[in-house]
């Protein structure tokens, strides 16, 4: 059915935040979730095989660095021997 222009209204509102902010806090806005294991689930078995002796190896080696703890003397220069 054909209307004029007349007749219509121009939209005004085309945005409002009404209400959302208390929809958000009716539950209570949470803290992100961390530390959750990531699941292996549906992925490749070849890689995460792989995966598994690459955090081996990993571990492996960060337990054979040599403990930086020790603080050095003022005035010593790494590079100088």
């Amino acid at each position: 059915r054909f209307h004029s222009q007349d007749s219509r209204m121009a939209k005004s509102k085309n945005h409002t935040n009404h209400n959302q902010n208390y929809k958000a806090h009716r539950n209570g806005i949470k803290r992100p979730k961390f530390g959750t294991k990531v699941s292996t689930k549906g992925m490749d078995p070849k890689f995460i095989r792989n995966q598994k002796h690459a955090k081996k190896g990993m571990k492996r080696a960060e337990a054979k660095k040599p403990n930086h703890t020790k603080q050095r003397a003022p005035g010593t220069d790494h590079y100088a021997q």
